[in-house]
């Protein structure tokens, strides 16, 4: 399984706020799915090669306004989908909230890990 591809969402996972950087992509073949909005892509990129995490990035192209968790969870499913149909061998996503990993788990094929972190995130949609 050495081609194998992990995908990660930032804010509950990559980003932990104020605690740092929690769990890191380990591969430069890793990617990033992340529920932020493509307005938010500046910040966002600026945040990631602050600490030297350079992966590829997919941002939801939903506007900050109209996101919700919901549809967060639909285009990270759409995403890996589409991802694995062009040949990515994504076998595990890493994701925090539960909402987003069930819509990921019942239309996807990839195996979800969820990260728990004790309520330490706002899962709500939140300018970082």
């Amino acid at each position: 399984m050495n081609d194998a591809v992990k995908t990660y969402d930032i804010d509950g996972v990559i980003n932990l706020d104020e605690f740092g950087v929690g769990i890191r992509p380990s591969s430069e073949r890793d990617i990033i799915i992340t529920g932020r909005s493509y307005q938010e892509a500046e910040s966002t990129l600026r945040f990631l090669h602050t600490n030297d995490i350079k992966n590829q990035v997919f941002f939801n192209p939903v506007s900050f306004d109209e996101k919700t968790r919901e549809s967060s969870g639909w285009h990270k499913a759409r995403t890996i989908n589409m991802l694995k149909d062009l040949g990515s061998n994504i076998v595990i996503h890493f994701e925090d909230d539960p909402v987003q990993a069930d819509i990921i788990e019942n239309n996807t094929t990839v195996t979800v890990i969820r990260v728990n972190h004790n309520n330490l995130i706002e899962l709500e949609n939140v300018k970082r």
